[in-house]
């Protein structure tokens, strides 16, 4: 499911918590935490630069339609320590903006 589809309340799938696959976890992420960003002239999808940012999916679509280039999206992870029970773990959050 496209995170980005989601309106910034919503979570992208699967909270956190066993969510029935393995035991593969999958921690709240909303709209709110990805930044959209357009590639820097001269760089590729193998070696990719950050551009310009825009503030949202469908304008990212817009202007990379536009300018027929990729655009990046970009998530900030924490990495934090949790205990469940005496086991203790190192899990990612995601980094909320401003």
């Amino acid at each position: 499911m496209d995170p980005a589809s989601k309106t910034p309340n919503e979570t992208v799938p699967g909270t956190p918590g066993r969510n029935g696959r393995g035991g593969r976890r999958r921690w709240e992420m909303t709209t709110a935490d990805v930044r959209y960003f357009l590639l820097k002239p001269g760089s590729s999808t193998e070696n990719p630069e950050l551009g310009r940012e825009v503030a949202t999916e469908a304008e990212a679509l817009v202007e990379a339609f536009r300018t027929d280039q990729p655009f990046l999206t970009l998530v900030a992870w924490n990495a934090s320590s949790q205990t469940e029970g005496s086991v203790p773990r190192i899990v990612k959050e995601a980094v909320k903006r401003d």
